[in-house]
């Protein structure tokens, strides 16, 4: 895809990012991993990023994660794949160039690695990744990586490709202002943990989608939502929420990490081979993994 064309598949509809399946030592687990994402695929989701943040981007290797882009395409059919990117900046050239080879349709650049870094060097480091590569690029607004609207202007001046701009802070007066700015020059997504509580608000803010983490369990009833939120069904987005999305959130606020921990649960529930987190991370007790299959036995497949 150009860049153009991933930027108009990332404004299509809903999208998520698969969890990375490992085997009982650990390694990245193929077979299973196609599995799952040709399953995802079936569904209304335009674009599945492959070792994305729920995909424990995090605890993978540079060199793991081209073969995971790489397994994701071969998996996804018609489904556009957009890779994981990040850590420092000659790290992120490597992966995004590495990632680029391997048939990713496109990049999340996530937040670099470790120091609040100040505006200058946050445009330098996106912009030398952007212009490393010839796919889109999104960039994402979080934790200690967060560009201001003078600085993204200046990124979309000096860098074509560069397509997208996920929100992760919460901070809507800060993303309001620059979807008011940079108008469609940028497709915008919702990226707060369990996006589905914050998609109204981001919805007014001038965001047409988000990113749905429990789309990895139950597809069918992440889409539903989606489709309620568009329509304006205020009704059944609250139905919604009330049944599945605010206990989903009291078991995923037990522990810290639960947000990447409990949606690979609802994987491996679902009957795929996902395998446990790796760490830093840590897996769920086998008490809240029955509260979870409780939760979602009403949409298991």
């Amino acid at each position: 895809m150009t860049p153009q064309d991933i930027k108009t598949a990332l404004g299509a509809g809903l999208l998520s990012f698969p969890v990375t399946h490992f085997d009982d030592e650990g390694r990245f687990a193929a077979a299973s991993y196609q599995e799952h994402v040709g399953w995802l695929s079936g569904f209304d989701a335009p674009v599945l990023f492959a070792a994305g943040g729920t995909g424990e981007f995090f605890s993978l290797t540079p060199a793991e994660i081209p073969t995971i882009v790489k397994a994701a395409k071969e998996a996804a059919g018609d489904t556009a794949i957009v890779s994981g990117c990040g850590y420092g900046t000659d790290i992120a050239v490597e992966i995004a160039r590495s990632v680029e080879k391997a048939g990713a349709d496109g990049i999340l650049l996530l937040p670099h690695y470790l120091i609040d870094a100040p505006q200058e060097g946050m445009y330098q480091h996106v912009k030398r990744i952007c212009q490393s590569i010839g796919i889109g690029v999104m960039v994402y607004n979080r934790d200690n990586s967060v560009l201001s609207v003078e600085t993204l202007q200046r990124l979309c001046d000096e860098c074509p490709n560069l397509v997208g701009f996920k929100d992760g802070t919460g901070d809507i007066g800060l993303v309001r202002q620059i979807t008011a700015t940079m108008g469609d020059r940028l497709t915008y997504l919702g990226g707060m943990p369990t996006a589905e509580l914050f998609a109204e608000a981001y919805l007014g803010a001038g965001f047409t989608t988000y990113s749905s983490a429990v789309f990895n369990f139950v597809p069918g009833l992440a889409v539903e939502f989606y489709q309620a939120l568009r329509a304006g069904n205020r009704s059944r987005c609250e139905e919604i929420l009330k049944d599945f999305f605010y206990p989903f959130m009291a078991i995923r606020s037990r522990r810290k990490g639960y947000a990447v921990s409990a949606v690979k649960a609802g994987v491996r529930l679902q009957g795929f081979a996902a395998g446990k987190v790796r760490p830093p991370l840590d897996d769920l007790t086998r008490e809240e993994e029955e509260m979870m299959a409780k939760l979602i036995d009403p949409w298991k497949r």
